[in-house]
Formats: C-alpha cells, sequence, structure tokens
C-alpha cells in the first residue's frame, strides 16, 4: 500500500474512533474491513469522530513518543481535519491516492503564580484568557524583546496555520496557509491598545506572555484542551522536533479547506 508516494508502505492499520455514538458504531462496522492492529503497533491510523477525537489521538501519539500518519474520517460537526465518511468505504485505495500533511505542534513552558511549572503541546493554539470579570493585562514579547508593554483584553492566543480556523478565526485572527510557516498572534476582545489587531510570526519566534497584576487580574493558559490555571509566564515556540503527518484525500486536503474557508460567508 503506497501511501501519495511520501508515506511508507503500511500493511498495519490501527482504528481509533471517538465516544460518540455514531463513531462507536460505524467503527463496529468496520471491525472485519482490515485485520486492526493496537495503536501502538500500527503505521497508520484511522481516526473516526471530529476534530477533537484527531486532536486527542495526535496528543496520545505525543505523550507515548511515536507519532504515525493518521487518516481521519468524519463523523463529527466541523471535521477541518478529517476526511468524508462514505458508507462504501474502500480504505486501500483512499489511503494509496492521500496527500501527506506534515505539522509540528507548539510547546507551551508556562509558570504559575504560586512557582509551579508545566510544559503542554499544542496542535490547534495556546490561549490566555481571563478567569474573573477583571481584565486581564499581559505583557507580549517576540525573541525576548518585549512588543506590547501592556494588552488590555480579555485574553490573547498564538495559533499554528493548522489551529488557525478553529479559535484564531472566531476572535478575528487570520488564516493561515498550512506551507506559510508562520504563527498568528490574535488578542481576544483587546481593549487597550484599542488598535491593535495582532501579528503574524514567523514560526522559529518565541513568544513570552507576562501576566501583570496576576493576583487581581488571574489568567489560565489552555494548550489546545489542557488549562493551567493562575499563570503568571508563559513561553512559547515550536517544537520541530516532532513531526505528525495528516492524511487527506485528493480535494480535500487542508491547504484547499483553508483557501476555501476564506469565501464562506
Amino acid at each position: 500500500m503506497n501511501v501519495a508516494g511520501s508515506v511508507k508502505a503500511a500493511q498495519k492499520l490501527a482504528l481509533v474512533p471517538g465516544t460518540s455514538e455514531r463513531a462507536l458504531e460505524t467503527a463496529h462496522a468496520l471491525r472485519d474491513a482490515c485485520d486492526w492492529v493496537p495503536l501502538e503497533q500500527a503505521d497508520i491510523a484511522i481516526v473516526i469522530g471530529g476534530d477533537g477525537t484527531m486532536l486527542d489521538t495526535l496528543h496520545s501519539m505525543i505523550d507515548n513518543g511515536r507519532t504515525i500518519p493518521a487518516y481521519g474520517l468524519n463523523l463529527g460537526t466541523v471535521g477541518f481535519l478529517m476526511n468524508r465518511y462514505e458508507r462504501r468505504l474502500d480504505l486501500n485505495r483512499r489511503l494509496a491516492k492521500a496527500k501527506p500533511v506534515a505539522v509540528s505542534p507548539l510547546l507551551m513552558d508556562a509558570r504559575t503564580s504560586d512557582g509551579r511549572s508545566c510544559k503542554s503541546y499544542a496542535i490547534n493554539e495556546v490561549s490566555l484568557l481571563r478567569e474573573t470579570r477583571q481584565t486581564a493585562k499581559i505583557e507580549i514579547s517576540v525573541n525576548d524583546r518585549v512588543r506590547i508593554k501592556e494588552l488590555a483584553c480579555d485574553g490573547v492566543l498564538l495559533a499554528t496555520p493548522v489551529g488557525s480556523t478553529a479559535y484564531n478565526y472566531s476572535a478575528s485572527g487570520p488564516i493561515l496557509p498550512l506551507d506559510s510557516s508562520v504563527l498568528a498572534l490574535t488578542p481576544i476582545s483587546p481593549f487597550r491598545p484599542r488598535r491593535w489587531r495582532g501579528a503574524i510570526l514567523p514560526d522559529r519566534m518565541r513568544v513570552t506572555f507576562r501576566i501583570l497584576e496576576p493576583g487581581k487580574r488571574p489568567v489560565s493558559a489552555v494548550a489546545d484542551q489542557k488549562e493551567l490555571r493562575d499563570v503568571a509566564e508563559v513561553h512559547i515556540a515550536v517544537a520541530p522536533e516532532i513531526s505528525m503527518t495528516l492524511l487527506f484525500d485528493p480535494g480535500h486536503a487542508l491547504d484547499e479547506r483553508i483557501v476555501a474557508e476564506q469565501f464562506a460567508f
């Protein structure tokens, strides 16, 4: 089985369903379609569900120190990271024609107000959010140079190209082409400086958020779905040593979907 000429021939597939009833029913229906193996023994993961299921699967791979190509079948709501599901599924044919897309996550290195440290990976984005009714006040540095001394806001996020159509887009951030090698730095409901609408940064740059008045204006940091409350300082950079591969059907590649999303009304 040759996947797009860029993924090695794979004989061992793992079936990774989400927790929804529809995903579990579909996984049950596919039980005889292949000699499935556990994820840790597989060459390709077939992920059934929505974007959340795909993110959970990719994070599980990172945690276990072994990343393999992932091909998603959409049974969720949006399915931006997934392919179209069809009842008559010729999996071998679709894998043979699939386009591989390599992505690297962000690494968040955060310190809390009481001195605890935490490192987490984010495939979509790292977002900082105010915890109370008090406006957050955040200092932003890029490559150790302070760029904004005080951002008064509900929060701020740093998104990868893969995540640029998720929370970043909802916060009026830019959609990034997958091969752009940039990150989106986007404020969430900014109050001051009022005219600042964010920045596009080369993905080799490091971003640091320092929380001003953390006792009065507490802020949480969220790396995809993992939250750390009462942060004092957050450092974020791309982790190039981790490379993950998503597989997409021709005509449904992520690059095409990113372009199409910008013309959707």
